[in-house]
C-alpha cells in the first residue's frame, strides 16, 4: 500500500500579513491586528514577523502588548479581505489534489499522496509555497508528513516561509522532543493536568500508558497518545465537502460591564435573534439551547437546557436562553462577556408531534411572523425592526453579531 503523502499549509501571520500587503507603509514596523479598543474587544488576533520578535502574543490585550513594543502597529481586523485571499490560496492548492480541507481561513490540509507527476511531497511544497509568496504576496510554512497531525506540526515547527518533512524514520528525533502543548488539542488545561503526572513532551506522550492517559483525561488520553505515535489515519476531505452544521452562536463581551438581569437581557436578546435568524437561513430547527457567560474577573461557565420540541422561533429561543441564566447566576460579579448557541439542529421540513393544545396554531403564526421580520431586516437592515426592550439601553443593544461577527467553523474532527 502506498504510503499517504499529506501537505499542511499554513500562511504565516495571516491576516497582518494581508494588512501589510495593503498598506505598504507599515511592511517593515511591527504590526497587529487586534478588536476595538471601545468596544472591550481590545485583543490581539493576529501579528506579523517582526511583532513576533518582541514576543507579542496572539489573545493577549492590546496594551500588554504595547508595553513589550511601543511601536507596535494596530490595526483593525477586515474579515471580507481575508477571505478573499484564503480563497486564492484555496484554488492554488486545488491545482494539486481535489483534497484539500480548511482548517480555518489560514490552514489547509492538502492529500499529495497520488501525485500524476510523481513528484515528491517536499518538491511539491515548495512549489506551493513559491507560488503563494509570487501570486498572492504573502508567505506560508508547509508541513509534509504521512498523517494530518504531524503535517500541521511540520507547518508550526519551522516559520516563516519554510517547508518542513516529517516521515516515519525521523518523527521521534523531531516530534518526540518538542513540548506536549505543540501537539494537535493538547491545550493549556490539558498540559497542566499532563505535567501534574510528569508528562512534559510529546514522546512522555507516546510513551506513558494508555490506561494512565485515559484515567486522567478520559476519551482524550486515547486521543493524544494516537496523535503523539502517528496512529492517525484520518482522511483529507475532498475540496467540495460540506460538514453537517452541528451547532449556530454567536458572543460578544459587552462594552461595559452586565449589573442585573435587565442588562443581560438587552444582550441575550440581541444574540439569540443574530443565532436564531442564521437557523432559519440555514432550515434548521433546534432543540438544545447553551449559554456561555464570563464574569469580569474572566471566570466562566456553561449551562444547556432542552426545548420539549424543535423549534427555530426567536422568541422561544429568547425566554428559554433567560430562563436557563436567572436559575444560574447568583449575581456575585458583574458579567464581562456572554454566548448563546443552538445545537441539537434537524431540516426544519421535520414531522412534529401535535400539541393537544393547539399551540402549534400560535407557533405558525410566530413563525409566519419571524419569517416576515428577517425579511424586512434583509432588506432594510437588522436596526430596521427591533424589539421594544432593546431601547431601553442602546450602549449594550446596539451591536450587530449576525453581520459584524464572522464566524469561521474550525474543527479536526
Amino acid at each position: 500500500m502506498k504510503q499517504r503523502v499529506i501537505l499542511h499549509s499554513d500562511c504565516n501571520g495571516f491576516y497582518a500579513s494581508v494588512e501589510c500587503l495593503h498598506n505598504p507603509a507599515i511592511r517593515k514596523k511591527p504590526v497587529a491586528v487586534a478588536g476595538d479598543v471601545d468596544n472591550r474587544h481590545g485583543i490581539i488576533l493576529a501579528k506579523n514577523e517582526i511583532a513576533k520578535k518582541y514576543n507579542v502574543k496572539t489573545g493577549e490585550p492590546i496594551w500588554q502588548a504595547k508595553n513589550k513594543c511601543s511601536e507596535l502597529v494596530v490595526v483593525p481586523p477586515h474579515f471580507q479581505q481575508y477571505q478573499r485571499f484564503s480563497k486564492m490560496a484555496k484554488q492554488i492548492y486545488s491545482q494539486y489534489s481535489d483534497r484539500v480541507e480548511n482548517f480555518g481561513l489560514d490552514e489547509a490540509w492538502i492529500d499529495v499522496t497520488g501525485d500524476a507527476i510523481g513528484r515528491s511531497g517536499v518538491e511539491i511544497a515548495h512549489e506551493i509555497r513559491s507560488r503563494i509568496k509570487y501570486e498572492l504576496g504573502i508567505t506560508v510554512s508547509i508541513g509534509v508528513s504521512f498523517n494530518k497531525i504531524f503535517a500541521k506540526f511540520g507547518s508550526d515547527y519551522k516559520k516563516p516561509d519554510a517547508v518542513t518533512e516529517i516521515t516515519k524514520e525521523n518523527f521521534k528525533e523531531i516530534v518526540w522532543t518538542q513540548p506536549a502543548s505543540a501537539l494537535l488539542y493538547v491545550g493549556r488545561s490539558t498540559r497542566k493536568k499532563l505535567e501534574n503526572i510528569g508528562i512534559y513532551t510529546i514522546g512522555d506522550i507516546a510513551n506513558a500508558p494508555v490506561k494512565t492517559l485515559r484515567d486522567n483525561l478520559g476519551k482524550w488520553g486515547d486521543l493524544i497518545y494516537s496523535f503523539a505515535n502517528g496512529y492517525d489515519s484520518s482522511p483529507v476531505n475532498p475540496i467540495d465537502y460540506y460538514s453537517t452544521v452541528k451547532s449556530i452562536g454567536n458572543s460578544t463581551t459587552t462594552p461595559k460591564d452586565l449589573l442585573n438581569n435587565e442588562d443581560v437581557k438587552s444582550v441575550m436578546f440581541v444574540l439569540c435573534d443574530s443565532v436564531c435568524r442564521r437557523m432559519r437561513e440555514q432550515g434548521l430547527f433546534a432543540k438544545t439551547v447553551c449559554i456561555n457567560v464570563r464574569d469580569k474577573d474572566l471566570f466562566s461557565f456553561t449551562r444547556q437546557t432542552k426545548l420539549t420540541e424543535y423549534t427555530d422561533i426567536t422568541r422561544a429561543i429568547q425566554n428559554t436562553a433567560m430562563e436557563l441564566f436567572m436559575k444560574s447566576y447568583n449575581w456575585n460579579k458583574p458579567i464581562r462577556s456572554i454566548g448563546v448557541s443552538l445545537t441539537d439542529l434537524v431540516p426544519n421540513n421535520i414531522d412534529r408531534q401535535m400539541n393537544i393544545l393547539d399551540k402549534r396554531i400560535v407557533d405558525a403564526k410566530q413563525e409566519k411572523l419571524d419569517r416576515t421580520l428577517d425579511r424586512l431586516k434583509q432588506r432594510f437592515g437588522t436596526y430596521s425592526v427591533r424589539n421594544g426592550n432593546l431601547l431601553k439601553d442602546r450602549v449594550l443593544s446596539d451591536f450587530n453579531p449576525k453581520e459584524e461577527h464572522t464566524i469561521h467553523p474550525v474543527g479536526y474532527f
